[in-house]
């Protein structure tokens, strides 16, 4: 893995010289590339790179790197993982293309020469790259299909500018530090930033499956060139689907075992990680190396089917408990590696088990993407579960069973029963999309109007946040409802929040994670397959759990989800109280001048009280609080 940045001028004024803001750029970066360092300008574009070296690690593979005469130039973070076979299918070598390395990087590098910016459709892998074509005095810019390495960008009347990160963005005091009120009530309602915005305003990421084309006259072109079919197949026959399905879960994961550096496994313990060790066995010599995180509260824990399937599979298995005071030292600095407010209760977990592998593996598989690709969230089958719910007559649904659910006690445990029924029961009578929503909503949109502060609520006139799931079900190609938010979660969900945490918090390692079940010709081959194979009445994953009968211990087969969080309801209202009240406290709140200091205080004493849980929505407010302390000032 790798950080990339760059800047082209659009007007008169030169590019800095290489020794001042580029260098100022890579350096906010070192963590993504500890290994070297490479800059080139030619006064109208400037590229730096920071590079972690894992395939050919000799000084060949130094970036930015350009072509024999020097006329295109490549910066890239990634790995691609079919780039032999691409140099074989398009005879780069019989084409007079001189190689220097055995990288990635340089096939891109003379495939682009080949097929110009086209050559993006042919990749399959992990990816954030920045070509300038001298010829055409222009700069593309590339991302993966599910936004696995990220891209952002800014740009301003003399400058066009582009980093792997904000922070390299804001190395160059010329962009400004200003908070984008859209993306901060997105944020509030998701407990991170749907793309292509930002936290800062001005500030974009390139959308996932997009390549940009930006002109030295400052002419910028946005094209999608990848997106899930959907174009289901009610012909297929589910004994060929499960054949099949595991076939391209292995040949996902062989793909991702082309290293020169060790390569170890996150290991949850649910159904997704201890399929990859299951795949991975057989195709490595030595013993595979897992790592799990864990907590002291029983019901977030997943260690003991971690250790179940470390066992069956003879890994050497390392585990690391998260506890109020390892988050307590994290807190705030673990933002400086995501530059945005982002609160899902993973990231800090994630952090730490990276820790544990740093210094053994240098690459990681990891198991996102599985349940968008196979329907394993409570949402899928809550979805279904709606359709036979809103048989019974509205007035029973409504006067009878909804008071009753909303009587029972608040519950700080993981998934609680209460959770889920008023979650089911809220989103009853909505949009699919929006009822799919619902089960992952933070603070409704009355909420959040009542915690602004008035200057807030003047300036701002929102858009709606369901807007990023709905545009997704109204493009999706898929005939049936359930499919389409399978598209939602693969679309929005796994590369704005999942993408982020994989990412960042490997990276803060300097360790590279790959994710299998993002391997294009799994997920689309999955997303040809009827929703009734998916989920048969409520069974979640089924075409995974048939699969895998053979390679998997029965107990992880027959597991519950429960899915990688902090206990921090509990913890803000415990060993946590007192970080909660310092940075949500009156002073500093209204020291924003975003949000009421009174309205953020009822929050506070609802959940201290356990008359509410308002765990999610605090754990938001303090990170975006934390956040906003560290960039905004």
């Amino acid at each position: 893995m790798c950080g990339i940045c760059g800047i082209i001028r659009l007007g008169p004024e030169p590019v800095d010289p290489v020794g001042g803001l580029l260098d100022r750029m890579t350096d906010t970066m070192v963590h993504r590339g500890p290994d070297d360092r490479g800059t080139w300008t030619d006064g109208v574009a400037a590229l730096g790179h920071r590079r972690l070296s894992v395939i050919d690690l000799s000084r060949a593979g130094r970036q930015p790197m350009a072509n024999e005469d020097g006329s295109v130039l490549l910066v890239y973070n990634g790995e691609v993982y079919n780039f032999r076979e691409l140099a074989e299918r398009y005879d780069l070598r019989g084409r007079g293309h001189v190689f220097r390395s055995r990288t990635d990087t340089e096939v891109l590098l003379h495939l682009y020469e080949e097929l110009g910016v086209a050559m993006v459709s042919e990749l399959n892998g992990m990816f954030a790259m920045g070509i300038w074509d001298a010829r055409e005095r222009c700069l593309f810019l590339l991302r993966d299909r599910y936004g696995i390495k990220p891209l952002f960008y800014h740009r301003d009347e003399h400058h066009f500018r582009f980093a792997s990160e904000i922070k390299a963005l804001l190395a160059d005091e010329r962009v400004p530090r200003k908070v984008s009120l859209q993306a901060m009530h997105d944020f509030l309602t998701f407990d991170y930033v749907p793309g292509p915005q930002t936290s800062f305003e001005g500030i974009h990421e390139l959308p996932p499956a997009h390549w940009m084309r930006v002109s030295e006259h400052g002419e910028c072109t946005l094209n999608r060139y990848w997106d899930l079919a959907f174009a289901t197949d009610e012909s297929l026959q589910e004994r060929w689907v499960v054949e099949r399905s595991l076939e391209l879960m292995d040949r996902a994961v062989q793909r991702r075992l082309v290293s020169d550096v060790p390569i170890g496994v996150l290991l949850s313990g649910g159904m997704d990680s201890s399929a990859l060790v299951a795949l991975m066995k057989p195709r490595v010599a030595e013993p595979i190396r897992t790592y799990s995180v864990g907590f002291d509260e029983p019901t977030f824990d997943e260690r003991k089917p971690a250790r179940t399937v470390a066992g069956h599979f003879g890994t050497i298995h390392q585990e690391v408990v998260v506890t109020p005071p390892m988050v307590r030292e994290l807190l705030p600095g673990y933002l400086r590696y995501i530059d945005e407010p982002y609160a899902d209760g993973s990231a800090i977990p994630t952090y730490y088990v990276s820790a544990l592998a740093r210094g053994e593996v240098v690459v990681l598989l990891s198991g996102e993407g599985g349940d968008e690709v196979f329907a394993g969230y409570d949402t899928h089958a809550a979805f279904k579960a709606s359709r036979l719910f809103r048989r019974i007559p509205r007035w029973i649904r409504n006067g009878v069973i909804g008071p009753l659910v909303n009587r029972l006690p608040v519950s700080h445990h993981k998934l609680s029963l209460e959770f889920r029924l008023k979650r089911f029961l809220g989103g009853q009578d909505l949009h699919p999309a929006d009822a799919h929503l619902w089960w992952r909503i933070v603070l409704t949109e009355a909420q959040k109007q009542g915690l602004y502060s008035p200057a807030v609520r003047n300036a701002l006139r929102p858009e709606p946040p369901e807007r990023h799931f709905r545009e997704v079900f109204g493009r999706s190609g898929a005939s049936d409802a359930l499919n389409r938010l399978l598209h939602i979660d693969s679309a929005v969900f796994l590369p704005d929040d999942l993408m982020i945490k994989n990412d960042r918090m490997t990276m803060a390692h300097s360790l590279e994670a790959r994710v299998p079940f993002t391997d294009p010709e799994l997920t689309e081959f999955m997303s040809r397959v009827p929703a009734r194979m998916k989920l048969p009445g409520l069974r979640k994953k089924h075409v995974m759990r048939v699969a895998l009968e053979n390679h998997l211990p029965r107990s992880i087969l027959r597991r519950k989800k429960i899915g990688l969080e902090m206990p921090y309801s509990r913890w803000l209202g415990g060993d946590l109280k007192d970080v909660l009240l310092d940075y949500c406290g009156p002073e500093r709140v209204e020291g924003t001048g975003l949000f009421r200091p009174e309205a953020v205080r009822t929050l506070v004493d609802e959940h201290l009280a356990m008359r509410r849980d308002h765990g999610r929505a605090l754990w938001g407010l303090l990170n975006f609080m934390m956040w906003h302390e560290l960039y905004i000032g």
